[in-house]
């Protein structure tokens, strides 16, 4: 039977969230599936609130709309749960990934999440590893290890397309240190 998976990510402007949509589409496509990746603004200014949407599948994708109803939530800082409706359409079985210094089973009851919730510091992460705030080759460490949909070799083989030499280096120890530090609760 096909699948569909599809994903929306939370972020500000400056954070990385469309760039991390665009490398988990690649990820998808360089392991043979299908997957588009497209962003849509606001407010087009640093620090406004972005979202970012992901598809994959093993099929050919027809769809050309925005995720009303993703599989999986990725919220790439921290103070957006207390601004933005994260969880909203949010399916009852999906999964939302959460870059907070909190424990995952705080986040689930904090916001009424029903399925899987997975937290990891991925600002602490990014500071460590890269010297700056930009979370999302962080996440998506945390993404692959928590859905399973992406393999990680995948995941660092595009950043490091992306980001040659030295930072796509350092980008590729914040995803893997995300992958061993996400806390999942179901």
């Amino acid at each position: 039977m096909p699948y569909l998976r599809e994903v929306r990510l939370h972020g500000r402007g400056g954070q990385g969230a469309v760039t991390a949509a665009e490398l988990l589409a690649i990820s998808a496509i360089n392991e043979g599936k299908f997957a588009q990746a497209f962003p849509s603004f606001g407010a087009e200014r640093r620090g406004a609130p972005v979202l970012a949407f992901v598809r994959i599948s093993d099929e050919k994708i027809n769809l050309r709309e925005q995720v009303y109803t993703p599989d999986a939530v990725v919220v790439l800082d921290p103070t957006l749960p207390s601004a933005v409706d994260v969880t909203s359409g949010l399916k009852e079985d999906g999964i939302i990934i959460l870059n907070t210094k909190d424990r995952p089973d705080e986040m689930k009851k904090k916001l009424g999440i029903v399925g899987r919730v997975a937290t990891v510091d991925a600002t602490k992460i990014a500071l460590a590893e890269l010297g700056l705030s930009i979370t999302n080759t962080a996440i998506l460490g945390a993404f692959a290890k928590v859905t399973g949909w992406i393999e990680m070799k995948s995941i660092i083989d595009a950043v490091k397309k992306r980001f040659p030499g030295a930072v796509g280096e350092k980008n590729s120890k914040s995803a893997i240190r995300a992958f061993d530090e996400v806390k999942i609760v179901k």
